[in-house]
């Protein structure tokens, strides 16, 4: 159990390592564009805005990352709980798309990490 919950952990800081570079990287791109929905205009003037998300993302990604390398419960549940909740406010102000991408495998990660 403990294994199937690590590799739900690892594959959530994965997206969000993702979600880092298109957020930071490649937001003026067609490929960022596309996944947030973007036009090159609005990319363009919200390239700071995009960066900022991104190095959020990737602090959670290395929240979780921390909490696997250290075997750390609190770390995991903690940094867990951040991505489900940045989800759940994504998804009210943003995209509801965000719950998929998100938050239910943040919550499916959780509650292995819970019962391992």
């Amino acid at each position: 159990m403990i294994i199937i919950a690590n590799l739900l952990v690892a594959l959530v800081a994965l997206i969000h390592a993702y979600i880092l570079v298109l957020e930071m990287f490649l937001w003026t791109t067609p490929r960022g564009q596309r996944a947030f929905g973007l036009t090159p205009e609005f990319a363009r003037q919200t390239k700071v805005l995009g960066l900022n998300q991104g190095l959020y993302n990737g602090f959670l990604a290395a929240g979780l990352i921390w909490g696997l390398v250290a075997d750390n419960l609190g770390a995991k549940v903690f940094f867990l709980i951040c991505v489900a909740v940045t989800g759940i406010v994504g998804a009210a102000t943003a995209s509801r798309r965000i719950l998929y991408i998100q938050t239910a495998p943040a919550v499916l990660a959780l509650a292995f990490v819970l019962i391992a």
